[in-house]
């Protein structure tokens, strides 16, 4: 099976750390050009699916035998895809610590997995948590980056809390709820995909409806993932924040990133990627489209696109000035910018009270999950 051990390519501190810790990984397509996907909470690997498509040109995993013909190219020639299980779930190890889960550790896990793999170097892609995770790696190896997109990513902390309306509330109330598939995967299509999508019509069926079954279907197949997991990677999510140094090692790493969002995203909220984009001047792009937050999926063929021109640029060493998308700043640009930074200061600590209150609330439908966000968010604040 496609395992890799970590500790065995890491220093003798860290493989002390992780003695047992298998990530499980598939390969797909051929090629010069190296990418790493890296999937968020609770998600997969082949949740990378329309992208894996999309970028070999086959959704075979290469150890499954013969590549479908002229699947491995397209217009910056043959790429390898490599996806993997974050540790806490799927086939990877499941680790029974919070402290063992951190979007640093888990940056290590995607460093030791370069190194099974034997690549050098290459191209780094991450959602939502991944796209954390993708941060940390970038950060802790620089040298090793072609370049970085970041898909419907936040800051970490309490950039991972959802918009404060009703329906995120509802949803949320529903989610604590939900004891069967066919309750979670009702929740699940609100959370990941805009309104506007889910009502399309597909032949006679609008695609909530077909994707539902889909949901379905896959929850009953894989399981939901473990407390153990589940809780550590939201721990991961929750402790995640990227210091000013690590930003400039990012920004003077001689690699480009895309930040691509969903604006319809209520998981990720996008002025908290376009915060960050900002950050990365002058070596980031920041990329919209309609859709929610798996926007991967909703608008796939513009997600690949952007991705595909990402390394098309990299290829072709595009400058960053040739390729970042930000007005150039004045003076009154950056006062502006100033008044609208402490405002959002202003706005999260407002959303955090707001959200202590929720907890107490929802500590009358589940005492145990309702006292863990207290505790969070005393921590946070």
């Amino acid at each position: 099976m496609p395992y890799c051990e970590v500790g065995k390519t890491q220093s003798t501190v860290d493989a002390a750390l992780n003695n047992g810790i298998q990530i499980y990984h598939r390969s797909y397509g051929h090629g010069p050009t190296k990418v790493l996907l890296i999937i968020g909470l609770a998600g997969t690997h082949d949740s990378w699916g329309p992208q894996i498509k999309g970028l070999t040109g086959t959704d075979r995993p290469n150890d499954d035998g013969a590549m479908e013909p002229g699947g491995a190219r397209n217009e910056v020639g043959g790429i390898e895809v490599c996806s993997f299980d974050n540790r806490g779930m799927g086939r990877s190890s499941v680790p029974t610590k919070k402290s063992d889960y951190t979007t640093r550790i888990m940056a290590k896990d995607a460093i030791a997995l370069l190194d099974h793999l034997g690549w050098k170097k290459a191209h780094v892609f991450g959602h939502s948590m991944g796209a954390m995770i993708a941060c940390k790696m970038a950060a802790l190896v620089p040298g090793r980056i072609l370049s970085l997109a970041l898909l419907n990513v936040t800051g970490g902390g309490f950039e991972c809390l959802p918009k404060l309306d009703r329906k995120s509330l509802s949803i949320a109330i529903r989610l604590l709820k939900a004891k069967t598939p066919e309750q979670r995967a009702a929740v699940d299509l609100e959370t990941h995909y805009s309104e506007e999508f889910l009502e399309e019509i597909v032949g006679s069926n609008t695609r909530r409806a077909v994707l539902y079954q889909e949901y379905v279907k896959g929850i009953t197949k894989s399981g939901m993932q473990s407390n153990y997991g589940f809780e550590g990677q939201l721990n991961a999510c929750w402790r995640h924040k990227m210091t000013r140094e690590e930003i400039d090692l990012i920004r003077s790493g001689g690699f480009l990133v895309s930040v691509i969002h969903g604006r319809q995203d209520i998981i990720a909220q996008i002025n908290h990627a376009r915060k960050l984009a900002r950050k990365l001047q002058p070596v980031a792009r920041m990329v919209e489209f309609n859709g929610g937050h798996l926007v991967t999926h909703e608008r796939t063929e513009e997600v690949n696109q952007a991705l595909l021109d990402l390394i098309k640029a990299s290829e072709m060493k595009m400058s960053p000035q040739e390729w970042n998308n930000f007005p150039k700043k004045s003076s009154e640009a950056s006062s502006r910018t100033s008044a609208e930074r402490e405002s959002n200061r202003i706005m999260a600590k407002i959303h955090i009270y707001l959200l202590y209150i929720i907890s107490l609330f929802m500590m009358a439908l589940n005492p145990i999950f309702g006292l863990t966000l207290i505790c969070k968010f005393e921590t946070a604040y």
